[in-house]
């Protein structure tokens, strides 16, 4: 499993020439352009085109290679309920709550999606 932290932005291009100015690397695009992946020695930071109050919010996501349905569950197993699985621009994602109530997204990637 990777750990990727995803940055919201209201302006994809600005982000990614920021983050390429320290050092990181464009990596994956979306073909709308409003996901840009920059892996890094030590993982990988996602942007994530957002307008309103998301802008400038941080999420944590992790990249899961096995069925959705298999990790909800075990969150379930744990006292943890999911939410349901969505069908993504970039593959599969579902949305859980932490113990403080701060939701972590977990995705499915299908990468021939990807430009």
């Amino acid at each position: 499993m990777k750990v990727m932290p995803i940055r919201y932005s209201s302006d994809v291009a600005a982000m990614t020439r920021f983050y390429e100015a320290l050092g990181l690397r464009t990596g994956s695009v979306s073909r709308p352009g409003g996901w840009v992946e920059m892996p890094a020695e030590g993982g990988m930071l996602a942007i994530h085109e957002s307008t309103g109050e998301d802008a400038g919010r941080c999420e944590l996501a992790f990249e899961v290679a096995e069925p959705l349905e298999d990790v909800a569950e075990r969150l379930r197993a744990a006292g943890f309920e999911p939410g349901p699985s969505m069908d993504e621009g970039f593959g599969y994602s579902m949305r859980v709550q932490d113990p403080d109530g701060v939701w972590v997204q977990l995705n499915l990637y299908e990468r021939d999606l990807y430009t």
